[in-house]
């Protein structure tokens, strides 16, 4: 069994591990973080955007460089379409994935990449919420980024790196970046999804049994359990032992696995979601108290329910119950109504809440009564007439390089009564705002990520007790920002990679399991050999399909008749295999001197030297020798003689 990583973001992860002949695809997140080298995308012709400097290298000018980067806040950016970092596509072809298992919708961003004009022809499993609400996640950013077109799309800068300063001369990969794929792509490769419930067992391609179980992080979110009548793999990606929304962890099924691969840790694990979620609220009220707006670039799903949820209950505790919230997504409508839909899901708090009836999530309640609006844009029909301030947006996109976020900074950023508040890990929000500087607005940073932190995590491996515990380098290592933070050594072994690694994982495939058909099993003569033991032979044709092995029983193959010259016809393999016998038990030498004199042989000699027992064969110069075991005839006469004794010997024993 082999492991490929073909991404070096631990918060988007991709691996391949090849299995029974199969490869199997974990995950396909994106790395959106290059986005950060490219300048925003506004809705309207910016004039700050369109009147800054090109960049000009040292040396080595290439007069076609000019305008493709610019020249802003002390750093340099690229003036084009932002770009994305793919999973690695040398290391093993695209085509070649057999199955592609998704934990989440944050790790199916790459998917069109993966199976749109690649020749991928593959299957792709995923749970519903997995799918529907990845599917927001795809639709929003191809529109986020076609509603702002650039004119042309900047290239020649990834030839000249060297000449450029940091972070860009540093850029990972930089040629294989890609623009943003097509709304077709998306649908073409969502098409691909089969959807899977929690702990529904799949027969994949009779290799193995995949059953997602739930993992507490995101709506839908699954681990997967990997198993076959003598193994077990348990990929544990985006977990979490919080209670949210969510339906709880499932830890039962990951216990005891063979193999256990662990990734997506949380990307903030200094800090408690709790704590950052009480300092955003309060962050929130001290801007409006100062007749200030905030700002909270989000996605369009996960976290950003808890956040109506809390955000207007504290508002409600502090007097300002009657500041409007406004949601601003493409999605908007859709992700939210979806959200009520999904009890199977959610937790069995959420869950008593549609049997009562009432809404699982109170942003229902919120939009009945216009606390909460949203709208698919800025420019959307009706926003401006219901736009007042001071007021709270969710929008996105959290990266601030596209989407009405960016809107928004260009209109409230000289303010330094308005705010933003990060919630979001991940971007690093000092680059996310490097391109807006000098900014008045306030910024805050509270990153909310409810994946495992390094505590949850050690104590989970040792309540699973793997046999092999596999995860990436890194977090081995300490944290930058909390040196004492790190996945512990645990009693099994413990195996770490790096991006662009292949690792051969000690799981040997020693026993698989056969199946008979009935005819065959009818055939079945057991005979008992010693006290306990029973044998029995078996005939028939093993037939292997779909890696599933089956005996069935020989085919009958039609007797000619026989020719005029009186030839017989051939044999069948029944027959062939029915005349095979197996010898069993042990030799008594008494026997086997009276079948040597019942079969010609004179001057016989019986000899015990130390414990040893030996016949002596004068005449024919041969000699006998029995061991526990074994039977050695030596024999110095002609082969004939030696196969004469072979048969002799042979007819002393059992046979079935």
């Amino acid at each position: 069994m082999r492991l490929y990583c073909l991404s070096g973001d631990l918060a988007k992860p991709c691996y391949i591990i090849t299995f029974k002949g199969l490869r199997i695809m974990l995950d396909c997140g994106l790395t959106e973080q290059t986005v950060l080298n490219f300048l925003p995308l506004p809705f309207v012709q910016s004039q700050k955007w369109s009147s800054l400097p090109n960049f000009i290298p040292g040396r080595d000018h290439d007069p076609q460089l000019d305008g493709e980067l610019k020249e802003c806040c002390g750093r340099v950016f690229v003036d084009s379409t932002p770009e994305f970092n793919l999973p690695m596509d040398k290391m093993l072809d695209f085509s070649e994935v057999d199955v592609i298992l998704i934990s989440n919708y944050l790790n199916m961003l790459a998917l069109p990449y993966i199976t749109e004009n690649t020749g991928f022809k593959g299957k792709v499993y995923a749970t519903e919420p997995t799918l529907q609400i990845g599917r927001f996640f795809l639709e929003e950013l191809v529109d986020y980024i076609e509603v702002s077109p650039k004119a042309c799309t900047a290239r020649l800068w990834k030839e000249k790196l060297h000449l450029l300063p940091s972070p860009l001369c540093e850029a990972f990969r930089a040629k294989k970046w890609r623009t943003i794929f097509s709304l077709k792509d998306v649908q073409g490769s969502l098409l691909k999804v089969t959807i899977m419930g929690y702990d529904e067992k799949l027969d994949i391609l009779g290799a193995f049994i995949a059953t997602p179980v739930s993992s507490g992080y995101c709506l839908g979110s699954s681990n997967w359990v990997l198993s076959t009548a003598h193994e077990k793999i348990c990929y544990v990606s985006g977990s979490s032992t919080l209670t949210t929304h969510p339906r709880p962890i499932n830890q039962s099924a990951l216990k005891h696995a063979d193999v256990l691969i662990m990734t997506g840790l949380t990307q903030a694990p200094t800090v408690n979601p709790d704590t950052k979620l009480g300092e955003l609220c309060m962050n929130v009220a001290l801007t409006i108290r100062n007749n200030g707006s905030a700002l909270i670039p989000c996605y369009p799903s996960g976290v950003v329910y808890d956040l109506f949820e809390c955000l207007t209950q504290n508002l409600e505790n502090a007097g300002l119950n009657n500041v409007p919230m406004f949601f601003i997504s493409p999605v908007a409508d859709s992700s939210l109504a979806y959200s009520n839909i999904l009890a199977e899901w959610l937790s069995s708090a959420k869950q008593n809440k549609v049997y009562l009836p009432d809404d699982p999530f109170p942003h229902a309640f919120y939009l009945r009564n216009n606390k909460l609006k949203h709208y698919n844009h800025v420019f959307s029909e009706g926003f401006s007439k219901d736009f007042r301030q001071p007021c709270v947006v969710f929008c996105g996109h959290p990266s601030l390089r596209f989407g009405d976020a960016v809107h928004f900074i260009e209109m409230w950023g000289n303010n330094p009564n308005n705010s933003i508040i990060f919630t979001e890990p991940d971007f690093p929000y000092l680059q996310v705002l490097a391109p807006f500087q000098p900014l008045a607005m306030k910024a805050f940073y509270c990153p909310i990520d409810t994946s495992l932190n390094y505590q949850q995590a050690n104590k989970l491996i040792k309540e699973l007790k793997p046999n092999v515990l596999v995860i990436p380098e890194a977090y081995t290592k300490p944290h930058p920002s909390a040196p004492n933070l790190f996945i512990e050594q645990p009693d099994k072994k413990i195996i770490t990679f790096k991006c662009g690694e292949i690792l051969r994982l000690p799981l040997k495939r020693k026993l698989d399991r056969i199946y008979l058909t009935s005819e065959v099993a009818q055939k079945i003569l057991p005979r008992e050999v010693a006290a306990g033991v029973t044998f029995s032979t078996l005939t028939g044709v093993l037939q292997v399909k779909d890696k599933v092995h089956c005996i069935q029983p020989c085919a009958d193959i039609v007797k000619e008749e026989p020719s005029s010259s009186g030839g017989a016809a051939a044999p069948t393999k029944e027959d062939v295999l029915q005349k095979v016998k197996y010898e069993y038990g042990s030799i008594d030498v008494e026997a086997v001197m009276k079948r040597l004199t019942q079969d010609g042989f004179t001057n016989i000699k019986l000899d015990r030297t130390d414990g040893a027992l030996s016949i002596q064969l004068v005449n024919e110069d041969t000699t006998i020798k029995f061991e526990d075991n074994e039977t050695h005839i030596i024999c110095g006469g002609r082969p004939t003689t030696r196969l004469k004794l072979r048969d002799t010997i042979m007819k002393c024993l059992q046979s079935f």
